[in-house]
């Protein structure tokens, strides 16, 4: 086993890029993590620790501008799609289409939030592989 990607048995239960994206269980974990990854991009640029949440505006925009609402049901709030970029983005990271790492370098090459996490979902969304 890679010590630097652990094995989740439950990440192979979802199958589809839908289901993905309206998991609420994904997107509850998804929450934290991409609060943490954040707050590591912002802790870089500030040269010490800061732990700070993503709004979930900024989510729901990064997922409109990399194209990705059109995967989801129409009429979702904004909070619904937040949750869905958060579920992708933590499903990405346990299956091992992008790191811890490339992400808090990805988010933290762009001063603007929704700039940076726009990137990491289009890297994301370019690497994303569903049976």
């Amino acid at each position: 086993m890679n010590k630097h990607f652990p094995t989740f048995s439950f990440v192979w239960t979802r199958r589809t890029l839908d289901q993905v994206l309206v998991d609420h269980e994904l997107a509850s974990l998804g929450d934290s993590y991409v609060n943490f990854i954040y707050s590591l991009a912002i802790s870089n640029r500030r040269g010490n620790p800061f732990g700070t949440k993503v709004k979930g505006s900024v989510l729901a925009e990064a997922l409109r501008k990399v194209g990705l609402r059109e995967f989801l049901p129409s009429g979702m709030s904004r909070h619904s799609l937040a949750d869905a970029a958060e579920a992708l983005i933590v499903y990405a990271w346990l299956s091992r289409w992008v790191s811890l790492e490339e992400s808090v370098e990805t988010i933290g090459r762009q001063s603007d939030p929704v700039e940076g996490l726009t990137e990491l979902l289009a890297k994301i969304k370019g690497r994303i592989t569903f049976p």
